[in-house]
């Protein structure tokens, strides 16, 4: 990706969302289900968290991996859009590691992977975000027993009850394997699944806050 490219996507990703299609009813929802927060929330200082993590500011390199978009819409229980909820988040790079002194994997770290975002809701509670498909992991070093892969959010505005969650994938094998998502019930995991979009590679996901 040229710089000017990586420039519009960021530029889209904060002014342009507003301009996506989005389903045309969204029903009432209970508040997004949270979930672990896991062993690996960030704690290396980074500069570079805006809505672009294939790329890493100063470096020309891209992430490997199959490069995903993924976007969707802040709500309050009553369908409402919720502007400026900032949305915390992290993940493993495509080979199921992350980016943290703490994962000891045998796992490569990808150095051209952002691995952490910080980005907020915009117009009509938007958010966009580009990334690549994480990758499972064995979970307690256990290799047959592999983690879903999965995007960890922590998300938050004053005046709503903050949500800590993890995103998870469609028609993923781990899925019906991984602890966390099978504790879940069928409706809260359609909530924390994301759905298809008609565009390849692409995901749509929305978030419920509830109001305090």
């Amino acid at each position: 990706m040229t710089l000017n490219n990586r420039r519009a996507f960021l530029k889209n990703s904060v002014l342009g969302t507003a301009g996506l299609v989005f389903t045309s009813k969204v029903r009432a929802q209970i508040s997004t289900p949270r979930d672990a927060e896991g062993p690996f929330y960030p704690i290396t200082p980074q500069k570079d968290k805006d809505a672009d993590l294939t790329k890493v500011a100063g470096k020309l390199g891209t992430a490997k991996g199959t490069i995903i978009n993924i976007f969707g819409q802040v709500f309050d229980t009553n369908s409402n859009p919720i502007e400026d909820a900032t949305i915390d988040l992290w993940q493993a790079n495509s080979f199921g590691k992350y980016h943290h002194p703490h994962d000891t994997s045998d796992a490569p770290i990808d150095e051209n992977f952002q691995s952490w975002a910080i980005i907020q809701s915009g117009k009509n509670g938007a958010f966009r975000f580009k990334t690549v498909m994480p990758g499972a992991y064995p979970y307690q070093a256990k290799a047959e027993d592999q983690r879903t892969p999965h995007i960890h959010m922590k998300i938050g505005k004053h005046g709503y009850e903050p949500v800590l969650t993890q995103m998870y994938f469609p028609d993923q094998e781990q899925n019906k394997t991984d602890g966390l998502y099978q504790r879940k019930t069928k409706t809260q995991q359609a909530m924390m699944t994301a759905q298809y979009t008609e565009k390849p590679n692409e995901f749509l996901y929305n978030i419920f806050l509830e109001k305090i």
